[in-house]
């Protein structure tokens, strides 16, 4: 989108963007919400300072996720996501790219070979996690076998251990790594297309080693191919330094789910034996002043009732003589 389309971004910028042309109003509904979610794009940065190692990382987690992905290939001073202050620039970075997740390497004494994963709501930072690189292999090491998967395809995820689900780190690192290796959402798959498994195993509280393995179907005899998985790299042993869990309130806005389903009505509900099934509610009635239908047997007796109140209407009125509590005089 050119710059006549909508109103440049700026850094800390609340006003809302309204599009000028044709162009710029699908531009921005293609960024707005929706009920299922296009596949995560990322973005891939580096920090003040890197090493050799985490430029070989970057490289090959760029690769794996190259189709949906964006890379800066400069040093980033500003960009600090841990300190307060220091995600202002990584939002603005963020929203000019369209990538609600973030990959940014970086290397200081104190933290050697660091590594930050991370993911953004409404282009604001929802949480990050910090992991150092201990062991690292590159896809380029395993020659032959770092090619066996195509790009594109959705890979098999394979988490192995109960700390993912007990400490609150790896259960974070394992909802960061879906995010990032699961590509967009999908109903059906074909198991042709399936040809590499992301692998990831926690060692202890604080460590985990993440593999890749291609997949190669092999004749068994049977109409079931025998599966045969190759290591293709990258291989990296991580370990957990800091972490940022999201605040309350954010994660509960975006734990929301719109409703796509039928609105729901009133006083109808679903029999097995009737089908469809609806409740009337009535004001109360009064049987003297309802409108019944009037049956012919009934009208003779209605003729003969009118006859005797005209007649009684007619009579004259008979004065009757005052009495005395006394009686008659003598």
């Amino acid at each position: 989108m050119d710059g006549a389309d909508a109103t440049p971004l700026v850094p800390g910028q609340t006003k809302l963007v309204a599009p000028k042309t044709r162009r710029g109003r699908r531009f921005l509904e293609a960024r707005a919400p929706k009920a299922v979610e296009d596949a995560k794009r990322c973005l891939f940065l580096y920090g003040n300072q890197t090493s050799q190692v985490i430029k070989d990382v970057i490289t090959d987690l760029y690769q794996l996720k190259r189709l949906e992905a964006a890379r800066f290939s400069r040093k980033n001073e500003n960009v600090r996501p841990f300190e307060p202050g220091g995600e202002t620039s990584l939002e603005f970075y963020c929203n000019r790219n369209n990538c609600p997740m973030f990959v940014m390497g970086s290397h200081s004494k104190k933290r050697p070979h660091n590594l930050v994963i991370g993911r953004m709501f409404d282009f604001h930072l929802y949480d990050a996690l910090e992991l150092g690189v201990e062991e690292f292999k590159g896809i380029k090491d395993f020659g032959a076998a770092g090619t066996g998967a195509q790009m594109g395809n959705k890979p098999l995820i394979i988490f192995m251990g109960e700390k993912f689900e007990s400490v609150p780190a790896l259960a974070l690192a394992k909802s960061l790594l879906l995010d990032l290796f699961r590509g967009e959402q999908v109903d059906k798959i074909n198991l042709a297309g399936i040809d590499r498994v992301v692998m990831a195993v926690a060692l202890d509280d604080a460590r985990l080693q993440l593999r890749q393995y291609s997949i190669r179907f092999k004749k068994s005899g049977t109409r079931i191919p025998r599966v045969a998985l190759t290591e293709m790299g990258p291989t990296m042993g991580l370990s957990v330094r800091r972490y940022r869990l999201p605040p309350s309130d954010m994660a509960a806005e975006a734990m929301k789910v719109a409703r796509t389903g039928k609105k729901k009505q009133k006083n109808v509900s679903s029999d097995n034996l009737d089908g469809k099934v609806g409740r009337i509610y009535m004001p109360k009635q009064s049987m003297d002043t309802l409108g019944l239908s009037k049956y012919k047997g009934t009208k003779r007796e209605r003729r003969e009732s009118a006859r005797e109140a005209s007649e009684a209407k007619k009579r004259p009125k008979t004065a009757t003589a005052p009495t005395t509590a006394g009686g008659d005089d003598e």
